[in-house]
């Protein structure tokens, strides 16, 4: 697979997000999630039992165990991740073509991607099986990826360099596509791309993301000023009937878990910055 391109690109410095804050997502945030939680909370209960109170260190392992057991063999995952898949529905293709299509990033490593020279899809691999095929429905649709570097240190790897070939190699031509490359989250997914495609009013916009991560993209694109729809995709539960499924559990279980709790931890800081107008937007106006 060819190696990254640097087509049409925008470099909006002056919206980008507030230093502090993305430190804080990367640093706080990260430290919450319930793995690396659970870790913490492990490693304290050993120094804890080193010491004089060592009996609070071993509540503290059980505990931390427990918590570990109900995230990784129950439904809890489930349950959290339920009520943002569900939020929005199926995109309807009654309504008629779109004028555009917008991608988020976040299925390119672009770590591992520098370093083998080549894209290395990680993850949430229908946020580019998506486009590919709207881009044959709609051939007059302007296509959009949008993505970065997530990364705290920044590095000259840039998810939209390396999503390109694949979208290339999925039938989307070229000349169809409009990367933007500076973006670091979904705050800057969606300021950085409203100023790069200055979308007129009338026109209809498609948002193609995980369908977890689809009310915070729609709450924070509708506040950025940009009306789009909603078009989910990579889904991880079947539906209302996997609520209390015990199946798949252990290491996928463990996983949802984190997803989910990852993403209810963005809602809330999102809302708390303003940038959602609800702490779980949905298919109405914010």
């Amino acid at each position: 697979m060819a190696g990254p391109v640097k087509p049409r690109t925008d470099r909006p410095d002056d919206f980008s997000e507030a230093p502090l804050f993305f430190v804080l997502s990367k640093t706080l945030g990260t430290a919450l999630l319930p793995i690396n939680l659970l870790v913490e909370l492990g490693i304290l209960s050993v120094v804890l039992m080193a010491t004089r109170f060592a009996a609070l260190g071993r509540r503290l392992a059980v505990t931390t165990l427990v918590l570990m057991a109900l995230a990784a063999f129950s439904p809890l995952g489930n349950l959290l991740i339920y009520p943002l898949e569900s939020r929005f529905p199926a995109w309807d293709p009654s309504r008629g073509a779109p004028d555009g299509i917008i991608v988020l990033g976040g299925s390119v490593d672009t770590d591992l991607s520098a370093a083998h020279r080549t894209p290395v899809v990680a993850h949430a691999a229908d946020r580019l099986f998506a486009p590919a095929e709207l881009a044959r429905r709609y051939p007059n649709a302007r296509i959009v990826f949008t993505g970065g570097t997530a990364n705290l240190v920044s590095t000259e790897a840039k998810e939209a360099d390396y999503s390109a070939p694949i979208l290339e190699n999925l039938g989307i031509a070229k000349e169809r596509l409009i990367l933007e490359r500076n973006s670091r989250n979904t705050w800057e997914n969606a300021i950085f791309t409203r100023k790069l495609v200055s979308p007129k009013p009338g026109e209809r916009w498609l948002l193609v993301t995980s369908a977890f991560h689809m009310p915070r993209s729609m709450g924070i694109f509708r506040k950025a000023g940009f009306d789009v729809e909603a078009y989910p995709v990579d889904w991880r539960m079947g539906g209302r009937d996997d609520l209390f499924s015990f199946t798949n559990m252990g290491a996928d279980g463990l996983g949802r878990t984190e997803v989910a709790v990852r993403e209810w931890i963005g809602l809330v800081a999102y809302r708390l910055m303003g940038r959602t107008g609800e702490l779980l937007p949905g298919p109405g106006k914010d």
